[in-house]
């Protein structure tokens, strides 16, 4: 099962359906994709099941019907064990951004928190679950595919939130605080953390 969120709503991509549901269910392969979007970000509807029966078909059937827009970010980690955090348009988030051509995932990622933090040393220690979206640009929704990666830093100076990217605030936080700064963050955010 994929979770793709539009906004804090979450869209259950699966090949299996539960007979008792709040959730409202669309078949994937004949869903208008764009109106389904536009009522999650009306409040229209609350949550949805898309269901396609090849669990294997499932996410190329949404790309097929959607933009996608790669990314690469990092979930950060110093010395002392704290997590590095960005604050930008009003939330908690993590440092991410697309990919460039002939770039690997993993080099989108690092060069990301680098741009977006100033924080470098950064070394990957091992690649994390990807997570989904949907955002509107110039009037388009799209699907941002993000690739994440536990990255530890040796980093000592004082990170700096990129400017033109609106971030505000750069901070490492302690383990012990971070399920408060969730609770003012992405619903994708919040999957990284979540303990298998």
């Amino acid at each position: 099962m994929y979770k793709v969120f539009v906004n804090d709503k979450a869209l259950f991509l699966t090949n299996e359906v539960q007979k008792e549901t709040n959730f409202k269910i669309f078949l994937l392969e004949s869903i208008d994709i764009k109106k389904l979007i536009i009522k999650l970000f009306q409040n229209k509807v609350e949550n949805a099941i898309l269901y396609h029966p090849d669990e294997k078909l499932i996410m190329k059937t949404l790309k097929a019907k959607i933009p996608v827009v790669k990314a690469g970010g990092g979930l950060v980690y110093n010395h002392e064990g704290c997590v590095l955090f960005i604050f930008r348009n009003g939330k908690w988030d993590l440092p991410k951004g697309g990919t460039e051509k002939n770039e690997s995932m993993e080099e989108t990622a690092m060069r990301e928190v680098e741009e977006e933090t100033g924080v470098s040393g950064l070394k990957i220690i091992k690649k994390l679950q990807k997570t989904y979206h949907v955002f509107k640009r110039n009037g388009r929704y799209k699907l941002k595919q993000t690739y994440w990666f536990e990255m530890k830093s040796n980093f000592k100076g004082t990170p700096q939130g990129q400017i033109e990217e609106g971030i505000e605030k750069v901070v490492w936080v302690h383990p012990k605080d971070i399920p408060s700064l969730l609770e003012n963050s992405y619903e994708n955010i919040k999957l990284l953390f979540e303990k298998p």
